[in-house]
């Protein structure tokens, strides 16, 4: 039985260093009925409108440091609600970003040319993924370290086996033609973020044939269930994606800060 001087939002997990953020855990009871993390992005997990309210009330007390709430439509935009009067505007509200998974093998033929990157890729990746993070987001990750923190992420990204991509060329002039990685991954499912092909080089394949080669390896070695959200005005994405063969089971929000 919780005692009424115990706070309903606890911190349950925070190691920083290791998971990037803090995990909190809404508890009326004795029991934890919802999660958020709470780091670079803000994620609610499982968190009806009670938790959404309980979690807001810690958060606008706070200042932000956020760059994102991102997760299921409802609850993001409720935790908004809540918190934007103390955080200030956000720069853009996505309200409807289908949520899609693939759970069988890809209808599209795999690119066998895409394979898991190396750290000798790195300095090909590199560029790549600040194109692709400013193209979506809408801002440079560059920042005021010139992109050192990002690239030592990508660089941990490589190292855990979750980025793939197609480059060609040799050492003096290599050319990254699709990129994907896996941002997060359980034993159940893992989802699939930095999704790119550079703009001279789409419409001709590369992208669906690459996400193909990215679910078979995926749920051959990571995770039975392959993710992503996508946005919904996002149609030539949209149609690489079902012809790869996800399909629709939610709709996410994200509020970028």
């Amino acid at each position: 039985m919780r005692r009424e001087s115990e706070p309903l939002v606890r911190r349950v997990l925070l190691n920083r260093a290791w998971l990037g953020g803090e995990l909190w855990g809404y508890a009326p009871s004795d029991e934890i009925e919802a999660l958020c993390f709470v780091g670079g992005n803000v994620v609610p997990v499982e968190a009806g409108a009670a938790a959404i309210e309980a979690f807001g009330e810690v958060l606008r007390q706070q200042p932000r440091w956020a760059a994102s709430l991102v997760g299921p439509t409802e609850a993001v935009l409720h935790l908004w609600r809540l918190v934007s009067p103390a955080w200030g505007p956000a720069r853009e509200v996505r309200r409807s970003q289908p949520l899609l998974v693939a759970d069988a093998a890809p209808r599209a033929a795999p690119d066998v040319h895409v394979r898991r990157s190396e750290p000798a890729d790195l300095d090909a990746l590199f560029p790549a993924s600040v194109a692709m993070f400013t193209e979506e987001v809408g801002v440079s990750p560059m920042g005021s370290d010139s992109g050192a923190a990002y690239r030592a992420r990508l660089l941990e990204i490589i190292n855990d086996g979750h980025s793939f991509a197609r480059i060609e060329g040799g050492p003096g002039g290599r050319e990254v033609l699709f990129k994907a990685e896996i941002g997060y991954a359980t034993q159940a499912a893992c989802q699939v973020q930095g999704v790119w092909v550079p703009p001279e080089r789409r419409r001709q394949g590369l992208g669906v044939a690459g996400m193909a080669a990215v679910v078979h390896i995926a749920r051959r070695d990571v995770a039975p269930v392959v993710s992503l959200y996508v946005n919904d005005y996002n149609e030539a994405a949209r149609a690489v994606y079902e012809r790869v063969g996800f399909r629709t089971v939610g709709t996410f929000a994200t509020v970028l800060l």
